[in-house]
């Protein structure tokens, strides 16, 4: 029975052996790179991979030994063949620091980027070779060359030259004269036609005919997929479909290169029910409660009614639509709300009818005329000049454009967007008082580094009309609250009777925002708000505040602390928002 003691001993200390002389890499520092040298060689490093690990002295020693190739295999891509490396690790601290210096770049000493076949006389195609890089002088960058190659290719697929080969690929690099040669060559063959359109629903909800309309080229035409997306964002916008597949067959083109489509539709739920609570310091507490229906029929018309009902605002909202099949995407509408407010400062009553035709101008920019019919009874509590109700009845054309270009609609980093809105109403007839009204809102957006953005916004409205107090409340200019001047109440900058706003000819707003995001997702803000609601000379005032962002899986939430900076006396403000940003 002795010699398991004495063997269990003889383990432990061989057990204590190997942790003496156990190696642990605890940091790798990497100098006289950029970020994405960096980046780059710390993916390549096995000494990176081995971090916080015990590993053996021979390990450890072989670790070393290849990071410098390791090192020098990772910065092949970026052009730089011949660098200097230096290596040393600290035993007591665990510790490695590799030290580059990268020497001279391989440059680009020709480049022989050609096209054969039909593809030779397409300009889209010779543009695309012609701006191929890295060109001859500049760093022969590989990944820069991948993407290069992977672009042309891919402009031939969206072409339709779907027989395309790259033929001749090749890259000679001379490291003695630290010099790279390119020579591609691509072959074309014919360039293919866009061909017949089959639409297959599952099961049928829509006549075949109509989604003809949508499709925007003739058999025949040359190939090209843009006119595939045109026509996966027209389904798309109808929101009729659940599932949308759209696939060219070049496969089952003939003689003539025609490649027909299969477009494959699933139907979506045929009625959407929404409803929820809301609270409002002027509205009051209220419940919204809607319902959609996606398609009433064959042709594809849309019938919604929406009810907000708060305590001091009540909004009744009927709406029927007709895709507009045949030009520019969008719908004709016709729509009737009627809406009552009864707050501290305002009884109001108003049933609008609104009939409409929208359209999409091109990707970003979408045009929507209406004619509206108005008639609205109003009283402002305390107006001694005015006592009791006033009445108008209007009858006035609208233009709208509106135009979006983001790099991401519910949090853009890069993004423009803005509208602007016409409205003119002749004197006499069936129009109470005569008015032309213009209102142009923007807003930008640019992100700075990875976790900051700067938010500027602006809104510029004027009233030309000799009769300000016989336009109803709904058509005249406000200030101040959520969205215009954070640190003042909802509609307080401006003409007042007494502490509340009754509306104005013109507004001038604009905002300066700056977030910083600690991660992903929460981050703060702060702004500076400024502007006026004036019929004659503007009334200036300006708020100031931070706030509180959430990146929350329903969209973006922001909570806003501001104050007005214009009378001492001024309290702070709180306004929340949830949803995307455009």
């Amino acid at each position: 029975m002795r010699p398991a003691p004495r063997l269990i001993a003889a383990a432990a200390l061989c057990l204590s052996a190997f942790a003496a002389h156990a190696a642990v890499v605890r940091e790798v520092e990497i100098r006289g790179l950029d970020e994405a040298m960096t980046r780059n060689v710390e993916l390549s490093l096995s000494l990176v991979q081995a971090k916080g690990r015990d590993v053996s002295p021979r390990r450890m020693a072989y670790l070393v030994r290849e990071a410098e190739d390791e090192t020098r295999e990772a910065l092949q891509p970026f052009g730089y063949y011949s660098p200097t490396i230096e290596v040393e690790r600290d035993r007591d601290t665990g510790k490695v620091v590799i030290t580059v210096e990268l020497g001279p770049a391989v440059r680009v000493r020709a480049s022989n980027v050609t096209l054969a076949g039909e593809a030779e006389a397409d300009r889209d195609m010779t543009d695309a070779v012609a701006g191929f890089k890295p060109a001859p002088g500049e760093v022969f960058d590989s990944i820069l060359y991948d993407t290069s190659k992977a672009l042309v290719s891919r402009r031939l697929a969206e072409r339709g030259y779907f027989d395309a080969e790259l033929e001749r690929h090749r890259v000679e690099v001379t490291r003695s004269e630290q010099a790279a040669d390119i020579d591609l060559l691509w072959t074309s063959g014919a360039r293919h036609a866009m061909g017949e359109v089959d639409f297959t629903q599952s099961p049928e909800i829509i006549r075949p005919q109509l989604l003809e309309k949508l499709v925007s080229w003739e058999p025949g035409e040359p190939y090209h997929q843009q006119h595939i997306d045109r026509l996966r964002t027209s389904l798309a916008s109808l929101d009729y479909f659940s599932r949308i597949d759209i696939v060219p067959q070049p496969d089952e083109a003939g003689t003539d290169h025609q490649v027909p489509v299969s477009v494959s539709l699933e139907p979506a739920k045929r009625s959407i029910y929404t409803a929820g609570l809301s609270y409002g310091t002027d509205s009051g507490a209220g419940v919204r409660l809607g319902m959609e229906r996606r398609y009433l029929n064959s042709r594809g018309h849309k019938a919604l009614a929406q009810v907000d009902y708060a305590q001091k605002r009540k909004t009744l909202t009927l709406q029927y639509r007709i895709p507009a099949f045949a030009w520019l995407d969008g719908w004709y509408t016709a729509s009737l709300q009627f809406a009552d407010e009864q707050t501290d400062y305002m009884d109001n009553r108003r049933l609008e009818f609104v009939a409409s035709r929208s359209g999409n101008v091109n990707d970003f920019l979408t045009v929507t005329a209406s004619a509206h019919v108005l008639r609205e009874r109003w009283a402002f509590t305390g107006d001694i000049d005015n006592p009791g109700y006033r009445y108008g009845n209007f009858s006035f054309g609208q233009l709208r454009a509106q135009y979006i270009d983001a790099d991401d609609r519910i949090f853009p980093r890069d993004g423009l967007s803005g509208s602007l809105d016409l409205r003119a109403a002749p004197t006499g007839g069936p129009t109470d008082a005569g008015f032309v009204q213009a209102q142009l809102r923007a807003n930008w957006y640019r992100g700075l580094g990875l976790f900051d953005r700067l938010i500027a916004r602006g809104e510029l409205g004027r009233t030309w009309t000799d009769e300000i107090t016989e336009l109803p409340p709904s058509l005249r200019f406000y200030a101040g609250g959520n969205r215009s001047i954070r640190g003042y109440d909802y509609r307080e900058v401006g003409p007042r009777i007494g502490d509340f706003g009754i509306g104005a000819k013109n507004v001038v707003t604009a905002s300066l925002e700056y977030e910083h995001y600690l991660n992903d997702t929460w981050g703060g803000a702060l702004f500076v708000d400024s502007g006026s609601a004036f019929n004659g000379t503007p009334d200036w005032h300006t708020g100031v505040g931070v706030g509180l962002r959430w990146r929350s899986p329903v969209g973006p939430v922001r909570v806003d602390i501001a104050r007005g900076l214009d009378d001492p006396r001024s309290p702070f403000t709180l306004n929340i928002n949830i949803g995307a940003d455009l």
